[in-house]
């Protein structure tokens, strides 16, 4: 019969091994696409992001590290889970990143900051073209829940290996009896426990 460290190990790989399975079969349902190499994009999932431009010959009004950091925070539409940055530098066959690349790069020149940028594709697309949910409302439960979770998680814990750790309600000490005899009687007894005969 294992102890209970054994218990917790194996118990621990197995849960371990479900999720790793479980998480490597949800990227396959997600990316079916993986691999094969110039697969057309179903283009009807982009939308022209436009908006005027504020004129005034102000230039960009970012760097191109600080587009390409905005970039990072807007998921590609062409059904991959990943940014338009990354879409667009390691997918060549895409072409929902390219054109909303270019969209990017159009409100960037036309003089629009990073939020005006995501609040006009938010607009477009809704908050799925985000890479992660805004932190209001009750997309709050997602960032919070998961700390949650691990707080509840281990006051159960601690309150199962203090439960297994405590004295058993019915025990209770055993108390010695006194023992009754004459001294010849008790030395004899000593005599006989503190012998040591094979």
């Amino acid at each position: 019969m294992p102890n209970r460290r054994q218990f917790f190990i194996v118990a621990g790989a197995g849960f371990a091994s479900a999720a790793l399975a479980r998480a490597v079969g949800a990227q396959q349902q997600q990316m079916p696409n993986m691999g094969a190499a110039n697969v057309p994009m179903d283009e009807a999932r982009y939308h022209p992001v436009r908006l005027p431009s504020r004129g005034g010959g102000t230039g960009p009004s970012m760097s191109d590290l600080q587009r390409d950091a905005l970039e990072h925070r807007l998921h590609c539409q062409c059904g991959c889970t990943l940014d338009v940055f990354t879409c667009r530098t390691t997918d060549f066959s895409c072409q929902i990143s390219p054109a909303m690349h270019k969209d990017v790069m159009a409100l960037v020149a036309g003089g629009y900051s990073a939020s005006e940028i995501i609040n006009a594709f938010v607009g477009v697309y809704g908050e799925r073209v985000l890479m992660e949910p805004e932190k209001r409302g009750f997309n709050l439960a997602g960032y919070l829940m998961p700390f949650v979770a691990l707080g509840v998680g281990a006051a159960l814990v601690v309150a199962l290996l203090r439960r297994w750790h405590a004295p058993a309600a019915g025990e209770a000490p055993v108390a010695s009896l006194p023992v009754e005899g004459t001294p010849d009687e008790l030395k004899r007894l000593d005599s006989l426990v503190h012998r040591d005969d094979p």
